[in-house]
């Protein structure tokens, strides 16, 4: 990086590190599309959607060069069903029926793909109907079972990705999925994993999206504090059922084309239609500048986990550890693991700081290379936001009533090399 690049690069992090995310209202309803790739920077991204938490849709260029775009797709941009199978055949993916309501989403089964193709051809035949129902292919992790496979390539703007990096780093899971559906299949109202980011890249096909700010969801509950099912529902409009209704904006309506992404912001709930056969690659991703927003969730979760079974708080010795193993079961996290997850982030960054990058790390998709990519003050920047997280979860009581012997380094040590290297960083 020039001197030039550098100073920019300071101030521009600088004014930022100190600043707060919040939702609002977009004007509206207005979201912007970006056309050019070569106009469009990260620091554009960072500064006008990231921070401020606002939604966008990318042009098909900025997909135009991915391996999906030219072999999944038929000349005529429908599902290239005869090169899928042959690349995925014999693989087994989570199937949903969206034609069937369970607790608050649709139920799933694993079916091989090659059954599931065989579905979809014939579902189409059929004038989109079957007796199995609308089945929809969500959440596969293809990249993770098939990594040799040229797929996409995550656009710069979304390489700031500290949950992909922490799953990468314990091998446990990750946030990439694919999906793919016919024309008709839906996915029902939410918010994302963790209140996360997410990215949608059409590889074929055309969604519908509703997106509610962060907040709006508050005016969609109903009289038990349930969210709906389905937010288009007639049932809405019942004051005795949903009383605050009427409160509430009206969604933020997106048509995303074939080759276009959208950015979903943090804590925005959405519904989402294929409006025809549709495949979509999407990835959820947390960073320093929604991290924030992460932890308040948590908190959230563990609060609603206590209020259920306080009457248990008595009799039960470890009260405070079945609540975390509670909340853990239900959002995939508890506090301890939340403190690794920073750990990590962090510790990968001071490295790069302290150490900077060898020739071998920076020539390989890691996250070392992903921190090199977007500079050192990134990494200062990413610094600062873990530092305040971590101080307050050091801070926070229901942490601290944890058995914290198997942290390693203790949290104050972690605080004390993190404030430390930022300081270094910054002289």
């Amino acid at each position: 990086m020039d001197r030039a690049t550098f100073a920019c690069s300071t101030a521009f992090f600088r004014d930022y590190s100190n600043s707060s995310q919040g939702a609002f209202c977009l004007p509206g309803g207005h979201v912007d599309f970006i056309e050019k790739v070569e106009s469009f920077t990260y620091s554009d991204f960072f500064r006008d959607y990231l921070i401020p938490n606002h939604p966008c849709i990318f042009s098909a260029k900025f997909t135009e060069d991915w391996g999906s775009r030219r072999n999944w797709v038929t000349w005529d941009g429908k599902p290239n069903f005869d090169h899928l199978l042959q690349k995925f055949g014999e693989a087994v993916v989570p199937v949903a029926n969206c034609d069937v309501k369970e607790y608050n989403s649709n139920p799933k089964e694993q079916l091989p793909f090659k059954e599931y193709i065989k579905y979809w051809k014939e579902y189409i035949r059929n004038g989109y109907r079957s007796s199995r129902g609308c089945l929809y292919l969500k959440d596969w992790h293809l990249s993770r079972a098939f990594p040799a496979q040229d797929v996409y390539t995550t656009p710069v703007y979304f390489s700031s990705d500290w949950l992909n990096e922490y799953w990468d780093a314990v091998a446990v899971d990750d946030y990439r999925f694919v999906y793919m559906g016919p024309k008709g299949s839906w996915t029902p109202f939410h918010a994302d994993v963790f209140r996360s980011y997410s990215w949608s890249a059409n590889i074929c096909g055309r969604k519908k999206w509703l997106l509610y700010p962060a907040g709006q969801e508050e005016f969609l509950k109903d009289h038990h504090g349930n969210l709906p099912f389905d937010v288009t529902a007639p049932s809405l409009q019942d004051k005795s059922v949903y009383p605050r209704y009427d409160q509430s904006q009206p969604p933020v309506e997106i048509v995303q084309e074939a080759g276009e992404i959208v950015f979903i912001p943090s804590g925005w709930h959405h519904q989402v239609y294929n409006l025809e056969d549709t495949i979509s690659i999407n990835h959820n991703w947390v960073n320093g500048c929604n991290v924030a927003i992460m932890w308040c969730f948590l908190q959230d979760e563990l609060a609603a986990v206590q209020r259920e079974i306080n009457e248990w708080k008595d009799p039960v010795d470890d009260w405070h550890l079945q609540c975390q193993l509670i909340m853990k079961s239900c959002t995939g996290i508890d506090y301890k693991e939340f403190y690794n997850f920073l750990k990590v982030i962090a510790e990968n960054r001071i490295s790069v700081l302290e150490n900077g990058l060898d020739d071998e790390a920076s020539a390989k998709n890691t996250p070392k290379a992903a921190i090199s990519t977007l500079g050192m003050l990134h990494a200062v920047f990413d610094l600062k936001r873990a530092v305040k997280v971590l101080t307050s979860l050091s801070a926070n009581e229901d942490f601290k009533k944890l058995d914290l012997t198997s942290l390693s380094p203790p949290p104050e040590a972690l605080l004390h090399h993190l404030k430390a290297a930022i300081d270094t960083a910054l002289l």
